[in-house]
């Protein structure tokens, strides 16, 4: 095998191979281009020598008539799918689609093509590697094999994610040596067994074990200990469908108990009033939103008004239509008065003494009928009021704005061909008409968390609000210097929060794997949840009603000089970012970040990166050193939080 490529060149592969991974089309690849072997990856060839021929990677994009209409692109022999996918589509770039994409359609009923990836379903990286013939692979297990695994296995590592491996009480060593590995269980968090034996076919023909061959000759010979493919193509791979997801939701509500109507007695008398409507139990659950209605409810309580919630009791990804199950939860002042039919809510408020101060919000429209929630308003003597962009739900079911959940989107046109191959696009139309009808009936002033956030969703929708205002949830009052801290330490990088996708935990992890030795940098990871996965350290924070700094608390104790927030939607606000800032850490982002990319553009707040593989660029070449807390002179702040509705009610 040739020598790998020199680090630089091999970023950039791996950053372009990520970026058409999450969109090339594998079935009108093969099925437009019929010379391709029966055996050969469709995904490689087009990779290694489809678009030098000028062949279409999807039914939606031109290579050809890509690389017409942007010389630029052409003349720097830069490859025209990644290029749209990372850069052209932020840039306003135009694509065409493919000139086979009506053959192809008509090969397939004239239906669209829905997304997925089902060439790769029965890929043998998704399968379990088959064990040996020769006794179970024992005999292809040396000393030497075994030292070498060995020296690199870890222990700490395997027990975390094999729980069932630790309440045996079997050394981790020895039960990976002897059926960890067929059972494609890895050995530390930088190799995979199934990635390496599945883009490895020659090793796995042999029976050799899999670590073993890439410590003694694979790292060697310049074969990746994983897939390339990146975290992206993992979760396309596992993406479940959107309809199935909405049947599970009806299903759930229609499991629902409802509780007698008796119990709404309360509502009937109530006088002064705020009510709010949101996709969950502010009180029952934690999280930005849950704590901005914690947060506004405790304000106009304190001013004597009466708060009432109301939320789906079964969650719903979208919208519900009049037909649909849809049993509500109900909150008085912060206790739950069970769960109850729209109608039976409708019935138990009153409109009010004349004089009474009554208000509402709604923070969430998800899970609930939008004329069951004009006619509930209604019932309280209640038409104006306000309706607040915690996401992008007005615009899309897919409320994050993520293509298939790995990708910005940046909310085109309906009818557009992006929309086409997202799996939120055939539901997008049922959304847009629920928030429409809401907004018909009521007379709604919508309110944004940041500028950026309701910029772009002027931009996006033409939903008829009576007006428009942002009010950020927080903003930052300077407490002075942060405390000097040692010039030979470590720059301390950290994870803030949970480790899920959608807030980019499998960017800082990677990031983290790839610079486990190097010196300069030491991951920590404050959450509430740990995910071994990542060489990182684990610090459990957990901010709540009782402590809402503990995070802010948390940074600036363990002087954190840099927190890498990557999530992969466009956040509307992000209290993590103001956290970070607020104990002294820089805040580092990519473009598609939201408001946290508005707030770290400040120099003094952190730096926004064009994309990952600058980002592993910056690290690797040190210029992120240059945000140490000593060389920017951190300062600290703190954290003045806002009212939400109450702030915008008079008293």
């Amino acid at each position: 095998m040739a020598a790998p490529a020199p680090v630089e060149d091999r970023i950039l592969a791996e950053a372009d191979l990520r970026a058409i991974s999450t969109a090339f089309d594998p079935d009108f690849y093969r099925a437009v281009y019929t010379d391709l072997p029966a055996e050969m990856d469709a995904l490689w060839h087009y990779r290694v020598a489809g678009w030098l021929e000028a062949r279409d990677p999807a039914t939606w994009f031109s290579t050809a008539r890509y690389l017409e209409e942007n010389p630029d692109v052409a003349a720097a022999g830069i490859e025209p799918f990644s290029h749209y996918l990372r850069r052209g589509h932020r840039e306003g770039r135009d694509v065409r689609p493919s000139r086979l994409m009506s053959a192809y359609y008509g090969q397939v009923g004239w239906g669209a093509h829905e997304w997925g990836y089902p060439a790769f379903d029965g890929a043998p990286g998704l399968a379990p590697p088959r064990r040996s013939r020769a006794a179970g692979g024992a005999l292809l297990l040396t000393d030497e094999h075994r030292a070498a695994i060995a020296a690199e296995f870890d222990a700490h590592y395997y027990l975390a994610v094999n729980p069932d491996v630790a309440q045996s009480g079997m050394a981790p060593l020895d039960h990976f040596l002897a059926a960890g590995w067929i059972e494609g269980r890895d050995p530390n968090a930088r190799f995979s067994v199934r990635d390496y034996l599945a883009d490895n076919p020659d090793v796995a023909a042999t029976g050799v074990h899999p670590f073993a061959h890439y410590l003694l000759a694979g790292r060697a010979e310049g074969r990746a200990a994983k897939s390339q493919l990146g975290f992206r193509y993992d979760v396309i791979a596992r993406l479940k469908p959107v309809e199935d997801r909405l049947a599970d939701a009806l299903a759930a509500a229609q499991r629902v108990r409802l509780d007698p109507p008796e119990r709404l007695a309360p509502l009937a008398d109530l006088g002064d009033l705020h009510m709010t409507f949101s996709h969950d139990d502010y009180t029952a659950h934690s999280g930005g939103l849950q704590m901005c209605v914690r947060r506004e409810s405790e304000r106009f309580m304190a001013r004597g008004v009466d708060h009432l919630h109301l939320f789906p009791a079964a969650f719903s990804p979208m919208v519900r239509l009049a037909d649909e199950p849809g049993p509500l939860g109900v909150v008085l002042n912060g206790h739950r008065l069970g769960a109850h039919g729209a109608a039976a809510v409708q019935a138990a408020l009153t409109p009010g003494s004349v004089g009474a101060r009554r208000s509402f919000a709604i923070h969430s429209l998800l899970g609930h009928d939008p004329d069951a929630t004009a006619d509930i308003l209604a019932a309280a003597g209640l038409s104006a009021g306000f309706f607040w962009l915690h996401d992008f739900a007005s615009v899309c079911a897919g409320f994050h704005l993520l293509r298939n959940d790995v990708e910005d989107c940046a909310a085109p046109p309906r009818d557009s061909a992006a929309c086409g191959v997202c799996a939120y696009g055939p539901f997008r139309a049922r959304q847009e008409a629920g928030h429409r009808r809401l907004f018909d009936r009521l007379a709604l002033t919508v309110v944004a968390p940041s500028q950026v956030t309701l910029d772009f969703w002027r931009a996006h929708t033409d939903l008829p609000a009576r007006g428009a205002v942002a009010l950020p949830h927080a903003t930052l009052k300077p407490r002075g210097p942060a405390p000097q801290t040692a010039a030979d330490r470590p720059l301390r990088v950290a994870y803030l929060g949970m480790p899920t996708v959608l807030k980019g935990w499998p960017v800082f992890r990677d990031l983290a794997i790839r610079l486990a030795e190097d010196p300069r940098y030491a991951f920590l990871h404050l959450g509430g949840q740990p995910d071994p996965s990542a060489p990182a350290a684990f610090h459990a924070v957990v901010a709540t009603g009782d402590r809402p700094r503990a995070m802010q608390e948390a940074i600036e104790a363990l002087e954190v000089d840099v927190a890498l927030l990557w999530p992969l939607c466009r956040e509307t606000f992000s209290f993590t970012a103001y956290e970070a800032a607020a104990g002294g850490a820089a805040v580092i982002t990519g473009p598609d970040s939201g408001n946290v990319a508005a707030f770290a553009s400040n120099p003094a707040i952190g730096r926004v990166l064009a994309d990952e593989a600058t980002l592993l660029q910056a690290f690797q070449g040190g210029e992120i050193v240059a945000l140490s807390r000593r060389k920017r002179k951190a300062r600290v702040f703190d954290q003045v939080y806002s009212g939400l509705s109450a702030d915008l009610v008079t008293p």
